[in-house]
């Protein structure tokens, strides 16, 4: 059974830096894509980043660009979401996702495990 396992929000100001991590367990996950997702009140849920495990392609949202970097730590089993620059429209709980492809879908209903998220606050 997959289980993941997110951690490392918090509360920061604007302009601050915050490191997500998310725990995975229950398979080997070199053919898997992780992906963050974030959901903000009254929102959608969106993407906010991917990684395929094996190959180590990327993908990140538009908004997101330059300032947030996804990262995989092989022996820990563990995806890393670097957020820098934050800003207030960055608050949301985010989350991570997990699935057995080799391509990282933006669309989260392609997603078919999850963690229980982690609040990020992030004041003017």
């Amino acid at each position: 059974q997959v289980q993941l396992v997110d951690s490392g929000g918090g509360l920061v100001q604007a302009g601050g830096s915050l490191r997500l991590s998310c725990a995975a367990s229950g398979r080997t996950f070199s053919s898997y894509a992780m992906g963050w997702f974030r959901q903000a009140p009254g929102k959608e849920r969106e993407f906010v980043a991917g990684v395929v495990w094996n190959s180590g392609s990327t993908n990140y949202a538009d908004s997101v660009k330059g300032r947030f970097t996804i990262s995989r730590d092989n022996a820990k089993n563990t995806v890393y979401l670097q957020m820098n620059s934050l800003k207030p429209e960055d608050t949301a709980v985010y989350y991570c996702a997990a699935e057995p492809r080799s391509y990282v879908y933006t669309n989260p209903s392609r997603y078919g495990y999850w963690g229980q998220g982690t609040q990020v606050t992030v004041s003017s």
